[in-house]
């Protein structure tokens, strides 16, 4: 199961993903995190994924979209504090590559 909480700071949306990231929780994980994007316009979204258990690949898919979004409409994006597991799956796939991926919590 898979929480989403919300808290902003000077320009920023910060998402914190809580729990699994898995192809029963990505739907909802998009459409939950888009809507905050409309309740709360930002320059740039970072998605906290210190609190994640568990991401599998439709949790790239996930991040990949956001990161879409945020590119479509101009904001800055960034994944923070990423654990061990999903991070193997990021760089797999080759994405600290392509997006900014920061360390720990803030």
């Amino acid at each position: 199961m898979l929480q989403i909480t919300q808290r902003r700071q000077e320009g920023t949306l910060i998402a914190v993903y809580t729990g699994e990231l898995d192809h029963h929780a990505a739907r909802e994980a998009i459409e939950q995190t888009e809507d905050l994007l409309v309740l709360f316009p930002c320059e740039k979204l970072v998605l906290d994924l210190s609190e994640l258990t568990f991401m599998d690949s439709s949790g790239l898919a996930v991040v990949l979209h956001l990161y879409r979004t945020c590119a479509r409409s101009g904001r800055e994006f960034a994944v923070r504090g990423t654990p061990p597991q999903p991070m193997r799956v990021f760089e797999a796939a080759g994405l600290p590559q392509v997006m900014v991926f920061e360390r720990g919590k803030e």
